[in-house]
């Protein structure tokens, strides 16, 4: 089904792999060519860093490269696009940046925050807020319910050869022939200010693509067996998946989009396929056929690892709680539903940390088969065109019924919306007893359709993290999520909701012909672009809140350890929770109340109390009073002071702050919020073995908090309550010092650790030293 390369390849001719073993002769490569039914490549010898040139990632990064090398990018994007959970952060920040105008096209959906019964008016504040943004500095707003920020995106903003920069995780394009990254709003921030978004040149990982699916399997069903494949081992970790292969000719574009946007799931930076004819049918399709052109690799292209995928021997899988990478077969897990089920009982138990709930899923089997009582369509993964059909075509041979199972379908936008009712998919649905809802994200991240306590839904979504659908383990409520194909979500709701594969129906329709209508478009959405109306003021409702003052980094740093979690990975949700925090992301404050409340419900008094303390030190600038609690913390570094001036100078010196260690901390979400709420809290810093993501350490950065990695082994040193004494901070950061001397300090004395900060650019210590983004561009 999927098999790993770990070793450079080369893709000569479109489709010949040739494992790099060291140096190989022309007539040797040209006569596995030959042997092989492609031509000869000409030319005297084949180098890899020619070689490495032929990606359509290299091809496509370069032309949007400011930098005079290709060794570090210096990017700047087509364009831009947020949803409303991000996009008045966004706003804020540049505005308090020096922002007059949107440089590119920047699309503000309203996909995510749109419940507005939760949090009374302020939800629909934001949109309004985000109107009048669009209007005053030149947007596109694409109101509620009108497309989910990804499938507008693919409609209306892609282009072979474009890269767009997302302010969330699943900005993925690459189908389309456009690379998308998703990345913390500081990072639009920069775009929206004309600056640049700076990486290293990207490694690539080829995903090779052979055979064809069988009837019945869908794109999740492809997704889940590659992220299964390469999620744990962090095989294309912060690389770009780049989809070659004759396979893809044999997947349609909504089947490829399918795929291309659970890539996310897999860690990497961004995803990239060759594009064909079906691709200029997609654009011709959308009324804009020049947005099409040819990408594919060169006669010789250079990967540094490779993801074989045979189509043809995909199964139906299933996501079990609570990862997209803990997959089976959904026939395996029938055929050993009880091992399985209490395999992942036990592995939920120690994710969940928490004594007081328990995880069960083996009480949910019926004659040795897992029966669920929800299932969701839904989103940018599960409500396109293609997926939603084949849902209706299959629950048209029986009802769903009047029962303890319930299917909620939400096209993931107006034209595709209008289309199926057009071809009476819609009646089909409602027919058989599904409910259909207009776009929304809601179902992804837990804000709609939540389940009941103990309960099991299965979705055509993207994640399916700890209470990501909703619960709230803290008022005693867990329920889970697992992730599978909308055709076998059909198929179980035709069985009661017992699971069941869609390879054991019969008589499967050919997906239908799509026909996009714009004018659903034309008749609501703003477009602003070019035509920014400065003179416009900004509508701001109550609870929108301008980021509190944050200070540049001290000279000397003493932090308290407020929260230490030693999961093998931590994800964004874990951290800032979803659902219905959304309702306050316009607001820093009351956001932060949330922070690690599913995870740690006592981090925030515990930072809070922290934050006090630092309160008190700068009363100490003001009027030179040392209070005995505060004096008592900072005698703990040990310093030695002859003279009270001395010691006054000390405390005025070395800022109080919190941290928080984490094994693996920031897969998901790229929210800038995981790091924003713990700076507002008084964060400055996050300990870690490793970042799972770079949008989460890019965040950290930008929030002016330092990312500091330990030596796996050596966070023994690390507990509860201890403070970790970081002399001379500042001027390691100016020094581009990379291994940083600090203390674990507590009651028995202090223990030397070395901190890193890995390799940082002059902008990331600029920003870092300022304080955050925010200061650095008030510079």
């Amino acid at each position: 089904m999927v098999e790993l390369v770990n070793k450079g390849v080369y893709l000569l001719q479109g489709g010949f792999i040739l494992e790099d073993d060291g140096h190989f002769s022309m007539n040797e490569v040209n006569g596995r060519l030959a042997g092989a039914g492609f031509g000869p490549l000409s030319g005297t010898e084949i180098s890899r860093d020619k070689a490495r040139t032929g990606t359509i990632t290299y091809q496509i990064l370069n032309s949007h490269n400011q930098a005079g090398n290709s060794d570090t990018l210096r990017l700047r994007f087509d364009a831009l696009a947020s949803h409303d959970i991000t996009y008045v952060g966004i706003i804020q920040t540049a505005r308090a940046s020096g922002l007059k105008e949107f440089p590119v096209p920047y699309v503000l959906t309203n996909c995510h925050n749109s419940l507005c019964a939760v949090g009374g008016t302020i939800n629909e504040d934001d949109h309004v807020f985000g109107l009048s943004g669009a209007r005053k500095y030149g947007g596109i707003f694409v109101p509620a319910h009108q497309a989910v920020i990804h499938q507008y995106v693919r409609e209306m903003m892609t282009g072979c050869g474009k890269m767009i920069l997302g302010s969330d995780s699943h900005t993925r394009y690459g189908a389309l022939g456009t690379m998308g990254i998703g990345e913390g709003g500081p990072e639009l921030v920069k775009q929206l200010l004309a600056k640049t978004y700076d990486i290293a040149q990207p490694e690539v990982t080829a995903v090779y693509l052979t055979g064809k699916p069988a009837p019945g399997v869908g794109p999740q069903d492809v997704a889940l067996a590659i992220i299964k494949a390469v999620f744990k081992n962090s095989f294309v970790k912060n690389k770009v998946m780049e989809f070659v292969g004759p396979g893809i000719a044999n997947l349609s574009v909504d089947f490829r989009n399918g795929i291309d946007v659970m890539t996310t799931e897999t860690t990497c930076l961004s995803s990239i396929w060759l594009t064909d004819e079906k691709v200029a049918e997609f654009y011709r399709i959308h009324g804009r056929p020049e947005a099409y052109r040819r990408l594919a690799p060169a006669a010789a292209s250079y990967y540094d690892g490779l993801v074989k995928v045979d189509l043809s021997k995909v199964e139906p899988m299933i996501a079990l709680p609570f990862h997209p990478s803990n997959v089976w077969t959904i026939a395996e897990l029938n055929r050993h539903a009880a091992e399985i089920l209490r395999e992942v009982e036990a592995a939920g138990k120690k994710q969940l940390e928490n004594s007081q709930l328990t995880f069960r899923l083996t009480d949910k089997l019926v004659d040795g088969r897992l029966k669920v009582e929800q299932g969701v369509v839904a989103g940018c993964a599960g409500g396109t065109f293609e997926n939603i059909a084949a849902v209706a075509d299959l629950v048209s041979r029986k009802p769903v019924g009047a029962n303890d199972f319930s299917l909620n379908v939400y096209p993931a936008s107006q034209p595709i919306f209008l289309e199926l009712i057009n071809n009476k998919a819609i009646e089909k649905l409602m027919l058989a007893g599904a409910t259909v809802k207009t776009a929304f994200c809601g179902p992804c991240f837990g804000a709609g359709d939540i389940p009941a306590n103990q309960g099991l839904s299965i979705r055509h979504v993207t994640r399916n993290f700890p209470n990501r659908e909703g619960s709230k383990p803290a008022s005693g409520q867990i329920a889970s999520v697992a992730l599978m194909d909308a055709r076998s979500i059909a198929a179980t709701a035709l069985n009661g909701g017992v699971l069941t594969p869609a390879t054991e129906l019969d008589g499967l329709a050919a997906p239908p012909v799509y026909f996009f209508n714009r004018q659903v478009y034309d008749n609501r959405v703003y477009q602003g672009f070019g035509k920014a109306k400065r003179e416009e003021e900004l509508k701001f409702g109550p609870n929108i809140a301008d980021w509190p003052k944050m200070l540049p980094l001290p000279e000397n740093l003493l932090l308290k350890l407020v929260t230490v979690i030693h999961d093998p990975v931590t994800t964004t949700d874990e951290l800032i929770p979803s659902g219905e925090t959304s309702s306050y992301r316009s607001n820093p404050l009351k956001l932060a109340e949330f922070t690690l409340s599913r995870k740690d419900p006592a981090y925030v008094g515990r930072a809070k109390a922290v934050q006090e303390l630092e309160f008190k030190r700068r009363q100490v600038l003001a009027d030179g009073q040392m209070p005995e609690d505060l004096s008592t913390v900072f005698r703990q570094t040990g310093k030695e002071c002859r003279e009270p001036e001395e010691w006054r100078q000390f405390v005025r010196d070395t800022g109080l702050g919190s941290v928080i260690f984490a094994v693996k901390p920031g897969d998901g979400s790229a929210r800038e919020q995981a790091a924003s709420c713990q700076k507002v809290l008084g964060g400055q810093a996050n300990i870690a073995v490793e970042y799972a993501t770079k949008r989460y350490r890019s965040n950290l950065i930008n929030w002016g908090m330092l990312p500091f990695t330990i030596a796996d082994g050596a966070q023994i040193h690390l507990n509860l309550d201890d403070y970790i004494y970081i002399p001379g901070i500042r001027q390691a950061v100016m020094n581009q010092t990379e291994k940083i001397a600090a203390y674990a300090v507590n009651d028995r004395g202090q223990t030397p650790l070395e901190l890193s900060l890995g390799r940082l650019t002059q902008e990331e210590r600029d920003i870092i030293l300022a304080g955050c983004l925010i200061n650095y561009y008030a510079k």
